[in-house]
């Protein structure tokens, strides 16, 4: 039984996580940290790392990046893997993120998707066939709450093709602004918000007459937390180090 600790215990994602642990025979939620140290299961909810009184083999993060400093702290002094799957980080986060893995085994990938991580392998294989004929655009669409964009998944996917190519492509954000042709060297990406849109990923590969898509489309939250509790049960018996969904998916 991994005994899990989830850090944005009260938010959408948190509870979604609970809700799915509690109809799992592995694992448990033993306790959650929020700012709202709001109760609404089983578990104690404390605002603080400071508070916790429980001992938990993994950490499941969904909450906000300014957070992830004092996850990082905590997980590194208690040596307890760490399952990191907050959107919206910077690349001072990404540097916590690689400092902490030198200590402790970290999981952390811009989608808990299966789907989606299928996606990016299509994606990269597409890119070795068609780059040389083809432009990439990449749309990605989500709900009006979320507050970055292009959104973490986007940016994977573009950084996925764009190492395909040797990371020779620019990305570019904001066309609208510019008079001059389609650079051949260009991968666009747009984001587009609205409603309760869970996740829409869409990969243009544009040539000559023809068009390729590849995309994904996310009906509910529970595949992102599936993902993640899934994480951490790999994660429990792992050494220090970064781990991704593709360590995850070759372990199966």
């Amino acid at each position: 039984m991994v005994k899990l600790l989830l850090v944005g215990a009260c938010g959408k994602m948190g509870k979604v996580i609970s809700n799915i642990v509690d109809n799992r025979g592995d694992c448990k939620v033993v306790c959650g940290v929020d700012a709202f140290g709001e109760k609404y299961s089983d578990f104690p909810v404390y605002k603080d790392f400071s508070e916790i009184d429980e001992n938990p083999d993994v950490i499941i993060d969904f909450s906000h990046p300014s957070a992830l400093k004092g996850l990082l702290k905590f997980a590194s002094e208690k040596n307890i893997p760490a399952v990191i799957a907050t959107t919206g980080l910077c690349e001072e986060h990404i540097e916590m993120i690689n400092s902490a893995s030198k200590k402790i085994p970290v999981f952390f990938t811009y989608n808990m998707s299966l789907g989606v991580n299928l996606l990016a392998e299509l994606a990269k294989k597409a890119t070795s066939v068609l780059s040389n004929d083809f432009d990439i655009e990449i749309i990605e669409a989500h709900h009006n709450q979320k507050i970055d964009a292009p959104s973490g998944t986007a940016l994977m996917l573009a950084d996925t093709i764009n190492e395909e190519l040797d990371n020779s492509y620019n990305y570019e954000f904001d066309r609208h602004s510019k008079s001059e042709k389609r650079p051949k060297k260009e991968i666009g990406l747009h984001a587009v918000r609205g409603g309760t849109i869970v996740g829409e990923h869409e990969i243009i590969f544009a040539g000559r007459d023809e068009i390729i898509k590849l995309s994904h489309s996310a009906r509910s939250k529970e595949i992102f937390a599936v993902g993640a509790v899934n994480a951490a049960i790999y994660l429990k018996n792992q050494n220090q180090g970064i781990f991704n969904m593709s360590d995850l998916l070759s372990a199966k």
